[in-house]
């Protein structure tokens, strides 16, 4: 049975940062339709209804129908920690991520955490992220489980650290590799769940432990390899002391065999022009997370640099060293990023940097992030005047983005009408 979702609607015909906003096209009164988890067709409603006279009709007016948000950096795990304050980056590990994480080793813990993140995500029209987990099995086992009851299609991998972290939060070498293939062999490809090699970052892996990894990611090349990169000057320097043979932080991860086209670098605000050229050359993503940039003081994400560079870039809340759940709040502060930068981003920019953008640095374009024929019906309806503040803004629109824009900066999970789950209502 085929099932209409009528509204206003966005579709990808390219990339806005190439080819500029005329590469999304909008629909005033469009529709999706969707039959067996999947979208099966993109277009005007008569047209649409027309060829399907049958169908299970939900007009949704004047919403805005959109690719669920895809959140390319998530610790799922911070969730009660998100907010806390006044601390950098060392200083936030140790102070409020470390205690939290310890509490994972309770697989009641975990699982009550991952079914509340997986929850507020939703909430906040997020459909799909890449979570980092904690170093203990069960919490990577809680995640996926709470992730596969909601069919939803996410991509996850237990942390690992042999150093610089307390007793209860170390591994060792053969065990970070041993039980990280066991939890993807379990794991990986069962149903829409993506398993995902976690080294947390360089301070906190051995050589030893890094190069496990690598051989890890070497037998299977298919999986997402996650980590962190030039967040903060501090770590940066941090990294220099502690592996002095490297040619710079990247390196640390080059050498083991941790640079590779599905590779994810959080954060990579304070790049050297070496690693920002060997990143670009082997087609791995930078995850952008700006609320948590700003948060804890990293410092601005170089987007006049970055897209000179060509580079694949996802964007991420980082929850929790991010301020927010929401990737509305997340694309304003993008904005302001790209506006203290002097490259101010578009609206359908960031809206695509939310969907297919980070779909795209996930290597999972092909399956979510856009309003396609055989994509994942993976979307959302938009209300783009939740609020008397955004309404009044809104009400001045001479075009679809001058309407999203007020939404983007101001609005929150007050905003998402609806989310469905492989065609199916999830909220």
């Amino acid at each position: 049975m085929v099932a209409l979702h009528l509204g206003q609607t966005l579709e990808y015909r390219g990339d806005p940062f190439v080819e500029g906003p005329a590469a999304v096209v909008h629909r005033r009164r469009g529709a999706i339709a969707v039959a067996d988890g999947m979208i099966v067709a993109v277009d005007e409603a008569d047209k649409l209804r027309a060829a399907h006279p049958q169908a299970d009709i939900t007009d949704h007016g004047d919403h805005l129908l959109s690719p669920g948000f895809v959140d390319a950096h998530v610790h799922y795990p911070q969730t009660a920690i998100i907010a806390s304050w006044g601390k950098r980056l060392i200083d936030w590990l140790n102070h409020y991520t470390f205690p939290e994480e310890i509490s994972f080793a309770d697989p009641a813990q975990a699982s009550e955490i991952a079914d509340r993140y997986l929850d507020l995500a939703l909430a906040n029209g997020t459909s799909s992220m890449c979570s980092y987990c904690t170093i203990h099995p069960g919490s990577v086992d809680a995640f996926f489980s709470a992730a596969k009851a909601r069919g939803m299609r996410v991509a996850a991998g237990k942390t690992c650290m042999d150093r610089n972290a307390p007793d209860g939060l170390r591994d060792t070498p053969r065990s970070a590799y041993e039980q990280s293939k066991a939890l993807l062999e379990r794991w990986h490809g069962v149903d829409r769940l993506s398993y995902v090699i976690t080294p947390r970052f360089s301070p906190t892996s051995s050589a030893d432990q890094l190069a496990a990894l690598g051989a890890l990611w070497s037998e299977h090349p298919d999986c997402l390899m996650q980590t962190h990169l030039s967040e903060q000057v501090d770590e940066v320097a941090w990294v220099r002391e502690l592996y002095p043979a490297a040619r710079d932080y990247l390196d640390t991860y080059e050498t083991y065999g941790l640079l590779g086209p599905n590779a994810l670098y959080g954060h990579a605000i304070h790049l050297e022009p070496r690693e920002a050229e060997r990143i670009a050359e082997t087609g791995a993503a930078l995850i952008h997370c700006p609320t948590s940039n700003s948060f804890i003081g990293s410092g601005l994400f170089d987007w006049p640099k970055r897209l000179g560079e060509r580079q694949r870039i996802g964007l991420a809340t980082d929850t929790g060293g991010g301020s927010s759940f929401s990737m509305l709040r997340t694309m304003a502060a993008a904005y302001e990023v790209g506006q203290l930068t002097h490259q101010p981003l578009h609206p359908a920019q960031l809206w695509w940097l939310a969907t297919q953008g980070s779909a795209r640095a996930m290597r999972m374009e092909e399956r979510i992030g856009a309003l396609a024929p055989g994509m994942e019906a993976d979307f959302i309806a938009v209300d783009l005047a939740s609020t008397p503040a955004i309404t009044q803004r809104a009400e001045r629109a001479e075009d679809i983005w001058e309407a999203v824009f007020p939404t983007i900066m101001m609005g929150d999970d007050r905003a998402i009408a609806g989310v469905w789950i492989g065609g199916a209502r999830a909220l």
